[in-house]
């Protein structure tokens, strides 16, 4: 067993969460498989100080190759080579859809068996078998790797962030890149398919369905979110509907989130929305329909007007803080 390797992106000096929760969840498992777990840093300029951040998330040994930021072809390259010359036998990526275009080279170029959308990963005999939803999430189904190189790509969110406080030794590599992978360059960054609305990261979120009645609806939202201090998500329907803007949406077809609370308001708590917040460490629920599938794995759960609940649990949450 020769490793498990794992990409981290960064921008503006610090990793993201989902990389973060990668390197921890590669450092469980290579601790289970009783071997290491390695991470790769591609970028202009990387100090040591950032790349050896990923010891304190279980990385014993980072690769820092200089090359594009934020870019898949040139990743693919530099994982194909650190994973050849290390003979790593698993490659996993955080959610997100660099990851996927990343890991969809990688297979190819290394004749690897692939898993996208990834929820949870174990050890068994020896080897990693991956779990990822199917039939409209419905069910999970095991994929276990015949091949001698597995790629692993997470839904995002699926993996937590656990610092360890260890260390890890920084090793430069240099790659020849292949002339195709350097014909393109980032021009700009921007929130993907619109919105500058921010949910991965936030503890607390406030989310609405169409319990809410209209788009107006989640101004009330945004005045519970800001005195929590966190942020505003919302289902499908809403977003379909033209309430809210993709970026911020929640589900199957949307992202995956895991704060420490998510208050659903107004939503009924359809299996296509429960799989992208299911993770949350506490679930609180106002929908006027005791009957609502949300209140069955809710941690709380409040019937009754949202309209009127709403407000007056603003109200009480500010006066708590000026209290």
């Amino acid at each position: 067993m020769s490793g498990i390797l794992v990409y981290a992106l960064h921008y503006e000096g610090a990793f993201n969460k989902n990389s973060l929760g990668a390197v921890s969840e590669g450092a469980r498992l290579a601790g289970e498989l009783g071997t290491e777990c390695h991470a790769i840093v591609v970028g202009e300029g990387v100090g040591d100080n950032l790349a050896s951040q990923l010891g304190s998330y279980g990385a014993s040994k980072v690769f820092r190759v200089e090359g594009p930021e934020g870019l898949a072809q040139p990743v693919v390259d530099a994982m194909a080579k650190v994973a050849a010359d290390n003979d790593h036998d698993y490659l996993l990526f955080g959610g997100g859809l660099l990851g996927f275009e990343i890991g969809a080279g990688l297979a190819a170029r290394l004749d690897a068996g692939v898993v996208m959308e990834v929820t949870e990963v174990e050890a068994r005999d020896g080897k990693l078998v991956a779990k990822r939803p199917i039939l409209k999430d419905s069910q999970v189904s095991d994929v276990h790797y015949r091949s001698k190189v597995g790629v692993i790509i997470g839904r995002l969110n699926a993996f937590e962030a656990r610092e360890t406080g260890g260390s890890a030794t920084v090793e430069d590599v240099d790659v020849d890149f292949q002339p195709h992978s350097l014909r393109a360059s980032m021009v700009n960054r921007g929130e993907q398919r619109g919105g500058d609305v921010n949910i991965e990261d936030a503890d607390v979120l406030v989310a609405g369905g169409r319990g809410l009645g209209k788009a107006e609806g989640f101004e009330q939202l945004e005045e519970l979110a800001n005195a929590l201090g966190g942020a505003v998500a919302a289902t499908r329907a809403v977003v379909d509907a033209g309430w809210f803007p993709y970026a911020g949406q929640i589900g199957q077809t949307g992202k995956t989130v895991a704060p420490k609370l998510y208050l659903a308001a107004g939503i009924s708590g359809a299996i296509q929305h429960k799989v992208g917040m299911q993770s949350s460490e506490n679930i609180v629920a106002i929908n006027k329909d005791s009957n609502a599938p949300i209140f069955e794995f809710s941690d709380l759960g409040v019937v009754g007007d949202l309209n009127k609940i709403v407000p007056k649990l603003t109200e009480a949450v500010r006066a708590k803080k000026n209290g």
